[in-house]
């Protein structure tokens, strides 16, 4: 999944492609490198960050979501609206990733039900803006997994496909770098949700992200800079992938997909030899 920020404050590219044109050329760029889905997303959720009006929202994505659509790529759309993932999905749009897992807009189970598409459904405390705050557990995993269970019950009582479920463990997303590394050691565990039977395909999104950095800090403690961890990046989808991640959520594409298709080949050999 190949990441397009229409935003001018996402950590890692904000203001980049910002522009419609610039969008759907890093869009187009990002499937020919190997993404399989293209993530359209219109406000930034990065710690810290401030919400924007629905309507700047749309305005954003709009022309992105249409054009890639009509390119033929798959469109995921990246909002926690209701409305605005209704208008992508009537722009081509053929999944919806809610980093709020549905609890920020009451409107968007119903919606995505009636819609019939996959849903990405996050592990999520709340608002970025002071989501940080929340960063406090006793079991991370153990936490993450009850939390995301119950909201998958939740989605699934409104009316949404459980089958049509993606759930994503939200690296980032109210938790501090030990957290993210505890639940990227046990997306296996997370894929089951605690309960035995078929597990959930699991999406990761740890790409740039500042764990990594602060793991590469400098010797005087300066983290690296968020593009400047495209090859640890990398590293991590080749583990989300051994370990059976449906899929990963990346800015620069081409290295990673090489990764998957390593691990893919690896994991072929190791089954044969069974």
């Amino acid at each position: 999944m190949g990441v397009v920020n229409v935003t001018p404050d996402s950590f890692s590219d904000g203001g980049q492609w910002l522009r419609p044109d610039d969008a759907i050329a890093h869009g187009l760029a990002l499937a020919a490198s190997g993404a399989d889905i293209i993530d359209v997303g219109g406000e930034s959720t990065r710690p810290g960050a401030l919400r924007v009006t629905e309507e700047e929202e749309l305005q954003r994505i709009g022309p992105v979501v249409s054009a890639l659509a009509q390119a033929g790529l798959i469109v995921s759309v990246d909002t926690m609206r209701a409305t605005v993932a209704r208008q992508a999905l009537q722009a081509g749009a053929r999944m919806v990733n809610d980093v709020s897992g549905g609890l920020a807009d009451p409107k968007m189970a119903p919606l995505v039900a009636a819609a019939g598409v996959p849903y990405v459904v996050t592990h999520w405390r709340g608002q970025s803006a002071d989501m940080q705050a929340k960063a406090s557990y006793v079991d991370v995993v153990a936490e993450v997994i009850a939390e995301l269970a119950d909201r998958v019950d939740a989605l699934a009582a409104a009316g949404i496909d459980p089958n049509l479920m993606i759930v994503d463990p939200g690296i980032g997303f109210a938790k501090l770098p030990a957290h993210n590394w505890s639940l990227l050691a046990r997306l296996r565990d997370i894929s089951f949700l605690g309960h035995p039977g078929a597990p959930f395909p699991v999406l990761v999104g740890a790409s740039r992200k500042r764990f990594l950095g602060q793991l590469l800090a400098s010797g005087e403690g300066v983290p690296r800079p968020f593009a400047d961890c495209d090859d640890a990046t990398v590293a991590l989808t080749a583990l989300a992938a051994a370990a059976g991640a449906w899929c990963v959520r990346v800015h620069s594409v081409a290295a990673n997909a090489d990764a998957v298709r390593v691990v893919a080949r690896w994991k072929q050999e190791k089954e044969s030899v069974r």
